[in-house]
Formats: C-alpha cells, structure tokens, sequence
C-alpha cells in the first residue's frame, strides 16, 4: 500500500459522519432501526475478524507446536476445571457435622479409617535368563586361605555376582575346501569334486549373514548404507559402498517371489488399511521408456518426463502400505505420484472392506468397483480434525470430542472380544452415541460454526464422509481407525530423515520389497535380520515352500 492510500485511509477513519436528528418522530424511529442495523452489522463483523484472529493464533500455535514441542491428542472433558477441595468450605464443615450426628442418633457403627501403605513392588534387576552365560572364578589370594589360628582354610560355596556384556559385532572368513580327487596319470577321467552352490553375487564372496545385515541396517533401523560402511570397519572390514549396494540388488531380485507371495496373501484379506507417504525420487539423466508389460511405466514416464522439461532434480514419489486386518502381514507399494492409479492397480483383485482416510482416489475406486470394494473412513481423521480445532471453537469442539471419547473407551473394552461380541457391543452402545452426535451437528450450535473455520471444516467431513465413519458399526473385523497404517508410515518418514531419497524407479521397488518383508517378520515378532537370512538360504537353494 502506498503512502498516498495510508494518508487517506487515515483520512476517512478520522473523519466521523454527521448524524442529523430529524424533529418527528417517524423520522427518529427510522434513524434508530438504521443505527440499530448498522450496530447489528459491525458486531457481526466484529465477531467474524474476533473468530478469523483466533483462527490465525490457533494456526500459529500449531506451528509452532509441530516444530518445537511434543504432539498429543489426548483430550480432557474441561481442561480448565481445577479439582474441587469442598473440605475447607462453611458449607462442606455443616454437611460434615450433620452426617456425624445422623449416624450417633442412628446407633450405627461407624469404623475407624484404617490407612493402609502401598506396598511397592521391588524392581526386577535380574538378568534375561534366555542370555547365554558363561562362568569365571574369582581367585583368592595365597594367604588369604590360611587362618593364623585354624590352618588351610575350607571351601564352603560361592557367591555368584551377574554382570552384563556387550560383544561387538564380528567378522570372520568361512574357508570351505572343496576335495578334488583325480586318477594319478588318466587325465581323461576327469575330477570329481562336490558341486558348489550358488552364491548370492558372482565370485560368493560374501555370505547370506553379510546380505541380511544390510537390510536390517537399512530397512529396520533407518540406517543408510554409508553409516554402514563405518560400522563394518569397526568391525575390520572398509567395504565400497558399492559392494554393499550390490548385495541390496541381487538380495532383492532372490527376494522378490517372497514379496510377491506377501502381496497375494494380504488382497486375499477381507479388510485392509491403507495409506501413504511421500518419499523424494531423484529424477534419472536419462527417462525411462514405456514398457508394455509394465502398468505403472506409463505414468513413471510421464511423470519423470516432465519433472525433466520443467529442470527439477527430483519428484515427490509415494510409498503406499497394505495392511491385512486378519492376516498378520503387511506389503509395501511404490509409485512416482500420488495418482490413483497406484491404488487402483494393486486393489483391481481385492473384494472386501478398504479402512482408508478420505482421499478421493479411494472414493474413486470404491465407486467403480461395482460394490466390490467398500469404503470405511478413518474415524481417527475426523476427531483429530475436531481437535485441532478446539481452541478456538472450545464449546463445541468438547461436544463431539466427549462422543468420540465414549466410542473409544467402547473399543477399548472390546478389545479382546471376538468378533460377534465386538459387533454386538458397537451395535448396542456406539450406535446411539453416533444418533446423538447426528442430531447435535444438525443443531444450531453447529449451524452458527463458520463454515471455512477449521471446526467448520472439521465438521464438513464429518457430514461428507458421514456413512464411510460408521461402516465399522455393521462390521466386527472392521478396525475404528486407521492408526495401526499410520505407524507404518512413521517408519518410513524415520527412514526418510536419515537416506533422505531414492535414487531411481527400480531402487524403489526394492526399498518397497525390502520393507515388505521387514515390516511383516516385525509384526509377527520375529527376528529380522535372521528371518531374511533364512528366506535368503532357502531361495538360493531352490527352495519354494
């Protein structure tokens, strides 16, 4: 704004208009309905720019709250409602007094308050006893087993003091020799020796044990393959980077049958949970071509194509995760873009319940499906909505988060319940709490929300997405949320921070597969790095059970 228009701005906010009051009274009744109007006017606006700062603040606060502080839900009736001490009251003293003497005129016996003291359970220091142990006796010295009174000293048992170690990781070198026995002087007769099995890079220099330790590394503790190189020389051994993005290569290519097999097992589930992230993929010198028997190729080179003609180093691709509600296995899928077509080519054989956030795509899917598919929304969504709206819309926003409070605490009791038990609960106790938050977003209190307020937006998709909310009521195996996807999406962003992007299509297919197969031994609480060192031990030796 230029200083021109601030002088008359300022000009016009000095200069108050002259009201002239007429002498009739008709004429002063008109004069007071146009005062009144404009007054009813002005607060109205006044009430908007009020509700638009508190907004801007609560935006601000969120900011700052994601950058600086520790994020949490957690949601209290009335967090301003300081406990209640009634015992130093006027009040509270007569009540007191009264009770006391109702219950001498009454003769009953009244037992003394016995204070009893928590007991607190001593903390367990022991040692896991499935630790391996090995034994070490402490030597007594010479003169110390000979009393000057009594002679040689007897021994009478031990005292045993456990202490934890810690063994660095080791290498060692495997040396097979493999006879050769021959007919001394017959060189036609040939050699025989046992036939060697196939490694796992050409030369088979280096073990399965070397191949699932870089997975692991990488994939289970977000650990980039240059931090790897360090930890491999503490351990004697200065690998190229190389070397150990070699042994990632053909791991994945031995491993892919496996990924592919996870996939089938989790679209043969009849619910799953999905979502997905952002990764960055750096755009490659050189595009890759449409491949017919590729799917995805198409959009790969369109994507890519015009990341290049627009001179971008790199794209926000997506890494998308499948999670079987029934079967424990979970398959990682990734594409360039956030399309639908990602979504829509792994789901084209799934029939079932897709538990999802509001994402159009999935809608779209839903949609054409033909009923194949049915959609149910993340109800975890729609309450953090609501309660990243609660500062500035306090009242209401307590409303909908005390109904959300009561169907969570009905999941919580559900939790162990079976599958009928856990629908009749929703059918007999969430079913009313979801009428009566109907009718409240139909009241008035949330008609006057803003509409373009963040509650008024929050309560938007509520009514939007109104039945998808509530398809778990008519469904047992039906999740109430999508959290269990969400932490899934947490690992990937922990791993993202550290080997900050993928370096081509085909590296993302493998980081895909690799986080299959972690993510899936990690959910069936097993032992990472020795679950792909077996896989990787049966593929190698034809092994396809």
């Amino acid at each position: 704004m230029s200083d021109e228009a601030r002088q008359k701005d300022a000009a016009g906010m000095d200069a108050t208009p002259e009201i002239i009051i007429p002498n009739d009274l008709a004429g002063c009744r008109s004069l007071i309905e146009q005062l009144a109007s404009t007054v009813t006017s002005q607060t109205s606006t006044i009430d908007m720019l009020r509700r638009e700062k508190q907004e801007l603040e609560a935006a601000y606060a969120e900011l700052v709250q994601r950058a600086f502080r520790h994020r949490s839900e957690r949601y209290l009736n009335d967090p301003n409602q300081l406990r209640l001490d009634l015992g130093g009251t006027p009040d509270a003293a007569d009540a007191v007094e009264g009770l006391a003497q109702a219950v001498q005129e009454a003769g009953l016996p009244v037992k003394a308050h016995v204070r009893r003291r928590r007991v607190c359970k001593p903390r367990s220091e022991a040692l896991p006893e499935h630790l391996p142990r090995y034994e070490v006796e402490a030597r007594v010295p010479e003169g110390a087993k000979h009393c000057p009174q009594h002679g040689e000293r007897t021994l009478i048992g031990y005292d045993r003091v456990e202490k934890l170690e810690f063994e660095r990781p080791k290498l060692r070198v495997r040396v097979t020799k493999y006879p050769k026995y021959a007919c001394p002087g017959h060189a036609d007769c040939g050699i025989a020796s046992p036939e060697r099995p196939a490694g796992l890079v050409e030369g088979d220099r280096y073990d399965t044990s070397v191949a699932a330790e870089i997975i692991t590394a990488k994939y289970g503790f977000h650990l980039p393959v240059y931090r790897q190189q360090d930890l491999f020389a503490g351990s004697g051994w200065t690998p190229d980077r190389s070397t150990l993005l070699n042994l990632l290569v053909a791991s994945a290519a031995l491993l892919r049958p496996l990924a592919e097999h996870i996939k089938q097992a989790v679209l043969a589930d009849d619910v799953l949970g999905t979502d997905e992230t952002r990764v960055t993929l750096l755009v490659p010198p050189t595009i890759p071509d449409v491949d017919a028997n590729d799917p995805k190729s198409q959009r790969t080179h369109e994507v890519l194509s015009e990341a290049a003609a627009a001179g971008r180093r790199s794209v926000s691709a997506r890494m998308w995760a499948y999670r079987g509600v029934n079967t424990r296995l979970i398959v990682f899928d990734f594409t360039v873009s956030r399309h639908r077509d990602g979504p829509d080519l792994m789901l084209a054989e799934f029939a079932g319940t897709l538990l999802a956030d509001c994402y159009s795509g999935y809608q779209g899917i839903s949609l054409r499906s033909d009923g194949r598919i049915r959609r149910a929304a993340c109800n975890a969504h729609a309450r953090r909505k609501i309660f990243d709206a609660r500062e500035v819309y306090p009242l209401e926003s307590s409303v909908v988060l005390a109904k959300y409070q009561q169907l969570y605490d009905m999941e919580d009791r559900a939790r162990a319940a079976s599958t009928e038990e856990r629908l009749t609960l929703r059918q007999s106790e969430a079913v009313p709490v979801w009428r009566s938050l109907g009718e409240w977003l139909e009241s008035k209190p949330a008609a006057d929300v803003l509409p373009k307020s963040k509650l008024g937006e929050a309560l938007g998709y509520l009514r939007n997405h109104w039945e998808p909310l509530q398809t778990y009521l008519s469904d047992g195996r039906v999740p109430m949320d999508n959290n269990e996807v969400e932490q899934l999406m947490k690992q990937v962003a922990i791993g993202r921070k550290n080997w900050l992007f993928i370096g081509s299509v085909p590296a993302g297919d493998r980081a895909a597969d690799f986080l299959t197969l972690v993510s899936s031994a990690v959910r069936n609480d097993l032992d990472v790095w020795a679950y792909i060192k077996d896989a990787l031990d049966r593929l190698l030796a034809g092994d396809t059970d």
